[in-house]
């Protein structure tokens, strides 16, 4: 089946992604619930039997996730560079949910799409304002590191200024998306903020960049309370690419200045017992955070006309929401000029 570029999931019906399991001989017992993701479509589905296959906590039938990839966003061979770095990080006991293969594969096609099966792992979020939950999260993000730095990936991209900060801006002016009006204004604050962005990197200076979860926010990070599987663990390694390790810390910060100086130096506590961060790196928070403001807009145009895109983003692409993205940028070009964020 051939899909459309712009309606990629109108023919990813629940017969076709039962379909899609039983190819694979896991057959599911008629249920299945769609979970929130925007980028691909994700489904828990319960089986009417698995041999092998662990019983989620909580639940009398076996359950599994299945996730459909965007097609088009990824090739073959960085999915399975995503796939093999997270089996490599589950073989290091690393509390991440690793896809499952079946034979050799862990990539699997049906009906023109492809996708991937996990166990299902639930959980909450993590408590980020005690300070032995963040040492905790240092510590397994330190782990992590310390196996993304032992080889490259070699088909992802990687995160940086040109990918996260070019290319997206380019987009946006050249596909209309905003409003004629601000367009010079946006432009402007825009170019302003990818200079600033350079000026991080310059203060930075030649950092190591290693293999990363990419988008390692709180919702990413799941904590359970159970006896066999106590603590965080990590979901989504979907965004995975080559960049400085500081981008896996930063998103778990929040509050005001000082706030996140103690967040930041109870998540080291915990990182550096596995992995050595390197300080020059806290030159580049607020220039990934600006990278990651003008990557949002673009991911958001380029999927507008996915059904799904305006019904969960409605305030997209509306003259309040581009005025509001020229603030937001003026006030980092300011504090990227600011001296860097200090563990305290």
């Amino acid at each position: 089946m051939e899909t459309d570029e712009n309606t990629p999931y109108a023919g990813l019906t629940p017969d076709c992604v039962l379909d899609a399991l039983d190819s694979i001989g896991l057959r599911g017992d008629g249920r299945l619930l769609g979970l929130n993701s925007y980028e691909n479509r994700v489904y828990q589905i319960w089986l009417e039997e698995a041999p092998g296959l662990t019983l989620a906590p909580g639940t009398a039938s076996p359950v599994v996730v299945a996730k459909f990839y965007r097609p088009g966003r990824w090739s073959n061979e960085q999915i399975a560079e995503e796939h093999a770095f997270v089996r490599e990080l589950a073989e290091r006991e690393l509390p991440v949910v690793a896809p499952l293969a079946q034979g050799e594969n862990t990539l699997h096609e049906f009906g023109g799409y492809r996708f991937a099966v996990y166990p299902k792992r639930g959980g909450r979020a993590p408590e980020l304002e005690r300070r032995d939950t963040l040492e905790w999260i240092g510590r397994f993000i330190g782990r992590i590191h310390a196996v993304g730095a032992l080889l490259p990936f070699r088909a992802r991209p990687a995160l940086d200024r040109a990918s996260f900060g070019v290319e997206p801006r380019d987009y946006l002016l050249a596909h209309g998306f905003i409003p004629a009006d601000l367009a010079a204004a946006w432009a402007s604050v825009a170019a302003q903020a990818l200079e600033g962005v350079s000026r991080c990197y310059a203060r930075a200076g030649a950092v190591k960049s290693l293999r990363l979860h990419g988008d390692c926010h709180a919702g990413n990070v799941l904590w359970t309370d159970s006896a066999e599987a106590h603590g965080p663990h990590f979901v989504d390694f979907d965004d995975a690419r080559m960049g400085p390790a500081v981008q896996d810390l930063w998103m778990l910060l929040s509050g005001e200045r000082a706030a996140m100086a103690r967040q930041l130096a109870d998540l080291l506590a915990g990182y550096e017992d596995f992995h050595e961060f390197d300080a020059r790196e806290l030159h580049l928070v607020e220039g990934l955070r600006t990278l990651r403001l003008i990557h949002y807009s673009a991911w958001i145009a380029r999927r507008w006309d996915d059904p799904a895109f305006p019904a969960a983003f409605p305030w997209f692409n509306t003259q309040r929401y581009w005025q509001d993205r020229i603030l937001e940028l003026r006030e980092q070009i300011a504090l990227m000029d600011e001296p860097p964020l200090w563990p305290g």
